[in-house]
């Protein structure tokens, strides 16, 4: 739903998420891509309580906060990511955030992820961005960005969150929590994910 500031259109969107630095980062990869582009939280457009993740796969995930943001007449954009490992079955998957039992805890994530993984030789892992994006018409749009990597048993960087200390991009020898904001957006399956979402938005809009 574009709307003027100054004279300039501006195209409004509704992050399903009341987390400030993620709506930040995903106002700032879009805006590479589509200019004058805002992005509004759920508590923005009077969109309270939780959100029920219920699905069995990120993209199901994604689409269902994308509609439920898209509810509030704006352009709803749902973002749902998380880690998968081959060797455990491409866990933890949808249940990244929660894998040790508490929702959140980074510490306790990695540990039972490095102790799942002790004694195995194939490392392979990848992080995984579904984004779908929902038009108050109906219309939905989803794609999906990945970044392959390895889970290392000791953590490397002070930077990121989550597994981003324990997962190695070779290309680039470094944790995805040694790279700086401007090399990780450029590789992560966040920033590839926005890339090809911006890339069918231009098609429409």
């Amino acid at each position: 739903m574009p709307n003027k500031t100054n004279g300039v259109e501006v195209m409004k969107f509704v992050l399903a998420s009341r987390n400030k630095k993620k709506i930040g980062e995903l106002e700032a990869l879009l805006g590479k891509f589509i200019p004058d582009v805002e992005i509004l939280s759920l508590d923005d457009v009077g969109i309270y309580g939780e959100i029920e993740e219920d699905g069995s796969t990120f993209l199901e995930n994604s689409l269902i906060k994308a509609r439920a943001a898209a509810k509030s007449g704006y352009i709803g954009i749902g973002d749902d990511s998380g880690l998968r490992v081959r060797a455990l079955d491409w866990a933890p998957g949808v249940y990244s955030a929660r894998y040790a039992g508490e929702h959140g805890n980074d510490s306790a994530n990695n540990k039972l992820l490095i102790e799942n993984l002790k004694g195995i030789s194939d490392r392979y892992a990848e992080f995984v961005c579904s984004l779908s994006v929902v038009f108050p018409d109906g219309r939905e749009i989803s794609v999906e960005g990945v970044a392959g990597g390895e889970i290392i048993d000791t953590p490397k960087g002070i930077g990121g969150f989550g597994y981003d200390p324990y997962f190695y991009y070779p290309p680039f020898d470094k944790t995805f929590s040694e790279l700086t904001a401007d090399e990780k957006n450029s590789i992560s399956h966040r920033g590839r994910a926005v890339e090809l979402m911006a890339a069918e938005l231009k098609k429409i809009l």
